[in-house]
């Protein structure tokens, strides 16, 4: 699985999302080998980036290309709870074994 955080610039802000992804699927157990984390700006975007797209709520509406089902929104870009439980969800979702 592929998941890509997306932010206006592309810089500290979608790293952080990033690295939040990462340590929650280390926390749940996952084989890191089946999953792919990058981040990248709002405008470089495509929906072939990625399964996946962490974004700020607001930026949402913006990314219009990219398909609703494949976007999670965050109402905290920086709650790094946050991520966890929508990360959770994810593997839930996809039936992703976890702990």
């Amino acid at each position: 699985m592929k998941i890509t955080a997306v932010c206006q610039s592309g810089l500290g802000t979608s790293f952080m999302v990033q690295m939040n992804i990462e340590e929650a699927l280390r926390n749940f157990g996952v084989e890191m080998d089946n999953f792919e984390v990058d981040h990248t700006d709002s405008g470089s975007v495509s929906p072939s980036m990625a399964d996946y797209f962490f974004v700020e709520a607001t930026l949402a509406p913006a990314l219009t290309s990219i398909p609703a089902e494949k976007i999670v929104a965050l109402d905290s870009i920086i709650d790094a709870d946050e991520v966890k439980a929508k990360v959770e969800q994810l593997l839930d979702e996809n039936n992703i074994v976890h702990s």
